[in-house]
């Protein structure tokens, strides 16, 4: 399935400065049961904007859930953000919400891999520019910044940041690939590789 492409992004900034953020936080356990991943983002942090279980009281104090932020695609959180387990549910959950970019100190290793098959960029930034991003949004209302895939900047008022992101997770946002696609882009090879094999080794079609 190929995810939303982009390179140059501007979006509504929202901060939720905590550390340790983990998947269980960003989509709990018990909303795994689907396998399409379209459907995840009205669960997004679902202990953190519902009062009750069903999910049918939202919490006036979360920030996504008050106005000028519901259509939030700019996310800034503190540092180790998407830890704990490596479900690939949780950005499923973030990019359906509508999520672009993450920007925090630092990430979690798997949850970095599964982001950019989704079309999310991790955006890592010094700690000093998060709290300047942080103390920016809250003396204004409804911020917006934009990030760059190409020149690799993120823009903030007057202020613009460099950050590092690998060739590999570039080339999946900006063209929608997730693994699958990528795969399909060697189909030839595959089928070639497929034929001369069966020619070869005939016999094990038997197996099959």
């Amino acid at each position: 399935m190929s995810v939303g492409n982009w390179t140059i992004h501007t979006g509504v900034a929202v901060s939720i400065p905590r550390e340790d953020i983990d998947t269980d936080q960003i989509l709990p356990k018990q909303f795994m049961k689907l396998i399409d991943k379209k459907g995840f983002g009205k669960h997004l942090f679902y202990d953190w904007r519902y009062l009750d279980l069903e999910g049918k009281i939202p919490n006036p104090n979360f920030i996504l859930n008050k106005d000028g932020f519901k259509n939030a695609s700019v996310l800034i959180a503190g540092k180790n953000f998407g830890c704990g387990s490596s479900r690939e549910h949780a950005p499923w959950a973030l990019a359906d919400f509508g999520f672009r970019a993450i920007l925090a100190p630092s990430f979690a290793d798997i949850f970095s891999i599964n982001s950019a098959k989704n079309g999310i960029a991790l955006v890592r930034l010094k700690e000093n520019e998060i709290h300047y991003l942080n103390k920016w949004i809250s003396k204004n209302s409804r911020v917006e910044i934009r990030i760059n895939l190409e020149s690799l900047e993120v823009e903030a008022g007057d202020q613009t940041f460099a950050f590092h992101l690998d060739s590999a997770s570039v080339n999946r946002i900006r063209n929608g690939w997730d693994d699958i696609d990528i795969t399909l882009k060697n189909s030839k090879e595959i089928l070639e590789f497929e034929e001369i094999r069966k020619n070869k080794k005939s016999f094990l079609e038997v197996c099959w």
